[in-house]
């Protein structure tokens, strides 16, 4: 006993080391941020998961509505020190998406010509807004699918809305937009596609669907960049807002406060967002757990997922041993992409970087496909899949006709929905495509101190060289279907 008295005392004192230590690296971290700006500080009011649950879509809509009527008159007389043309709240900016033909940050339906033969959801990720499944919306579109992207509650207004948004709000967001989709298409197929927190709500869904009834229960689930886990170091994210209780350290309940510039994303994170992605990560990881316990999961429909190996905002390994090597054999697919091992920086890349595909996947025989796309050879950018079927023990290679860029050294979490020609993401954006930026394009040469942001926020590759491969897969899963 005076063993086990004493593993007690020494994990009691490690975790008050890590308190402290969190709490006085974050009270330090905001008496050197910038002062919270009004968009840091308005929420606007939005529904409670209840109100949203007895909705129907024109109701949800006329709400939303009204959300953005109280920003645009909550920023329209922002002090003169608050102004400029970097500023997406700026109502004179271009970057303000109410100067565009059409504001992605709201919620939007899509119906194809001529009766629909199915429905999809599409639920985007955290910080960011419709604007991020509106290419995937078009190609569900075109393959005769009523097409319906919710807003999550917080996103795309100002902010400070996810400094108040729970979980709970986006879940019944998701269950609210699959109604409206049934309602469009009361036949056919119905898909849920999820990108990064999107990933985990679609998964949320489709557990709470096995288990009710009255919840339309999706055929398939499409991922990118899944929220399956997320690091460890969410775990103590929480403690990082404590010291915002004394007014005097507010900056402290935001992890980053940066200009806002992007008009269809936040560049501010607050902690508690952090805390809400790393709740439902939690809950999804134990719904699992339970599907599993109870045979449930043998009803859990295919999932069709796409991952890049390297993603330093969700854990790649957990996509993998949380949610596929618990699914039955039910025609799941797993597609990775690996690093460009030819590229001209490959060099410098860290050691811990390298073999990630035999680190993240168990030894075949599985019960899903596994396509990894890869350099043909060690200093060839052309690109293969080698594909493992389930059941089959080694892979079947095919050239794909792409090539990884030569610049590009491995995809990213946030680059997976944007094909090269996105107007705000893409390496090579459509002219026609203008949001008053071209995020993809920037090259940040010069000096350093000068780009607001840091350069950093610059390097992370926005779009995906492989998305018609990405689209190929979908429209054949849809085929499929018929």
């Amino acid at each position: 006993m005076g063993h086990i008295s004493k593993l007690v005392r020494y994990g009691l004192i490690a975790v008050a080391l890590i308190v402290v230590a969190v709490v006085g690296t974050r009270t330090y971290q905001a008496i050197r941020d910038p002062n919270l700006a009004p968009w840091h500080r308005f929420v606007a009011e939005e529904a409670a998961p209840e109100e949203i649950d007895a909705m129907d879509w024109p109701a949800w809509m006329a709400r939303e509505d009204a959300v953005f009527a109280e920003v645009a008159a909550e920023m329209e007389d922002l002090p003169e020190r608050y102004r400029g043309p970097e500023n997406r709240y700026d109502p004179a900016s271009r970057l303000n998406p109410a100067n565009f033909s059409v504001d992605w940050n709201r919620s939007f339906v899509m119906a194809p010509d001529g009766p629909p033969r199915g429905a999809a959801v599409l639920v985007h990720g955290l910080t960011d807004a419709p604007y991020s499944m509106r290419h995937l919306a078009e190609l569900y579109r075109d393959e005769g699918f009523a097409v319906v992207v919710p807003r999550m509650p917080g996103h795309g207004t100002t902010p400070g809305g996810l400094s108040v948004a729970n979980y709970t709000d986006w879940a019944a967001a998701v269950r609210l937009a699959v109604r409206e989709a049934r309602r469009l298409s009361p036949e056919g197929p119905l898909h849920l596609v999820g990108y990064s927190n999107g990933g985990a709500l679609a998964v949320n869904y489709a557990m709470e669907a096995l288990d009710r009834p009255a919840l339309a229960a999706p055929d398939r689930l499409v991922l990118l960049s899944p929220m399956i886990g997320v690091t460890r170091f969410a775990a103590f994210s929480g403690l990082a807002g404590w010291p915002a209780i004394v007014p005097a350290f507010d900056r402290a309940a935001w992890f980053d406060l940066i200009p806002e510039f992007n008009p269809f994303k936040y560049n501010s994170f607050p902690v508690h967002a952090g805390v809400q992605s790393h709740r439902l990560t939690r809950l999804v990881q134990a719904e699992l757990r339970e599907a599993l316990r109870s045979s449930a999961i043998e009803r859990m429909p295919p999932v069709l997922a796409f991952q890049s190996v390297v993603d330093s905002t969700v854990s790649t390994p957990a996509l993998v041993r949380e949610l596929f090597d618990r699914l039955p054999g039910n025609g799941s697919t797993l597609v990775l992409f690996d690093l460009n091992g030819a590229a001209t920086l490959a060099p410098l890349v860290r050691a811990s970087a390298l073999g990630q595909v035999s680190r993240i996947l168990p030894p075949p025989p599985r019960r899903y496909d596994v396509t990894v796309v890869t350099n043909a050879g060690p200093d060839d950018y052309a690109a293969v899949a080698e594909t493992t079927p389930a059941g089959a023990s080694a892979p079947a290679r095919v050239d794909l006709g792409l090539a990884y860029p030569r610049d590009v050294f491995s995809l990213s979490h946030v680059a997976l929905p944007f094909p090269v020609t996105d107007g705000l993401y893409g390496m090579a954006p459509d002219p026609s495509d203008d949001f008053g930026i071209r995020l993809g394009t920037l090259a940040v040469h010069g000096e350093t101190g000068v780009i607001a942001p840091g350069p950093d926020m610059f390097a992370r590759l926005t779009s995906n060289p492989f998305y018609d491969l990405m689209a190929a897969r979908i429209r054949a899963s849809l085929e499929a279907e018929r």
